[in-house]
């Protein structure tokens, strides 16, 4: 890694080749649509994979907007990151797998070109645009051609499609013992705004007593996003087309990635943020200023970090008292990175 890097976790690079998506979903975290066309070119893509081998991240991840839009570059960057070692992780909606066939045409030319593990977005803002089938298509073929497979489902309190809506498709349960092959994860389906508290099964909100249970963002600092845009961002996506705060840099010359992690890491906020987590962030604020509400809202840690950047509330807070934890998140930094691992490697 860098000189500059005081994050010891290896790194994901994640990339969007567009913005552009089957999808309209509301509350896109990524502001995704058919609407929208910025796109960033091959070379983009092929220097940034480049980068993350040369800086030693872990992977490379493709995702969007709906990556296979651009299928030939996806392929190409697949090959590139396989001969360079990185394993690889497509996101996508499967809008591709209509039938059984068409899936398994897709996914073996994925799987031949570089791919290692493919994951699945639905819920009931997806089925909207994409049939549920279709991840199921995708999903059973995907595990027939030995490819690792998550399927992330939107959480709500009221919705139609949960995970067991995938493990208990017939199809699925056809697979017999190979069923459990087709992992299944529920995220909470999160508004942009950070105003707005949206509806989730009890327990799913951060407050006091569930706040020892958090723990910090292993996005931010940690996943490195080459936005449509030409952005990079310091975190996963949800969230970076508005706060501008977490695009450190720009992709263009050869050391983008290199600047945008030293950027990122000149950021104690952002660090605060890596070990700490939004909510914990959230929670220290509220207690300088008791008008700043936090508690039973925030099921999404991505939201939580929309109400740090966009509350000046909180922001005040964070300007007039932030270097009272300037020592406490650094001894974590070593504790957790440096000193820690080194103890356990001895």
């Amino acid at each position: 890694m860098t000189a500059a890097s005081l994050v010891g976790a290896r790194k994901t690079l994640s990339i969007m080749p567009t913005f552009t998506c089957t999808a309209a979903c509301a509350d896109c975290g990524t502001l995704s649509s058919p609407r929208v066309r910025e796109r960033i070119s091959l070379d983009v893509i092929l220097s940034a994979i480049t980068q993350a081998h040369r800086l030693g991240f872990a992977n490379v991840v493709f995702t969007g907007g709906e990556a296979t839009l651009r299928w030939r570059d996806l392929l190409a960057g697949l090959s590139h990151a396989r001969a360079l070692g990185l394993p690889t992780r497509l996101v996508t909606n499967a809008h591709w797998a209509a039938t059984p066939e068409r899936a398994r045409d897709r996914l073996r030319l994925l799987r031949d070109a570089g791919l290692d593990e493919i994951n699945y977005s639905t819920g009931d803002e997806h089925v909207r645009f994409v049939p549920v089938e279709r991840v199921v298509n995708a999903s059973v073929e995907a595990v027939r051609l030995g490819l690792p497979v998550v399927v992330m489902v939107e959480l709500r309190r009221e919705r139609a499609v949960t995970a067991a809506t995938i493990r208990e498709h017939p199809l699925v349960r056809a697979l017999g013992a190979d069923a459990a092959l087709v992992r299944t994860h529920e995220s909470a389906w999160m508004p942009l705004d950070p105003d707005e508290t949206a509806d989730y099964p009890a327990g799913s909100t951060a407050d006091a007593a569930t706040l020892p249970a958090r723990r910090g963002c292993d996005h931010v600092l940690q996943t490195y996003t080459v936005q449509a845009d030409g952005r990079v961002g310091v975190c996963c996506g949800l969230g970076l087309r508005t706060i501008p705060e977490l695009n450190t840099a720009t992709a263009d010359g050869g050391d983008f990635l290199d600047r945008a992690v030293t950027a990122g890491e000149e950021d104690f906020l952002k660090l605060w943020l890596h070990y700490f987590g939004p909510e914990r962030v959230l929670a220290w604020a509220a207690e300088k200023d008791p008008s700043i509400d936090w508690e039973g809202r925030y099921a999404h840690p991505c939201q939580a970090c929309g109400r740090l950047y966009k509350d000046e509330r909180v922001r005040t807070v964070i300007r007039e008292h932030y270097a009272e934890m300037v020592a406490i998140v650094l001894q974590s930094a070593w504790l957790d990175d440096h000193y820690t691992p080194r103890m356990l490697a001895d």
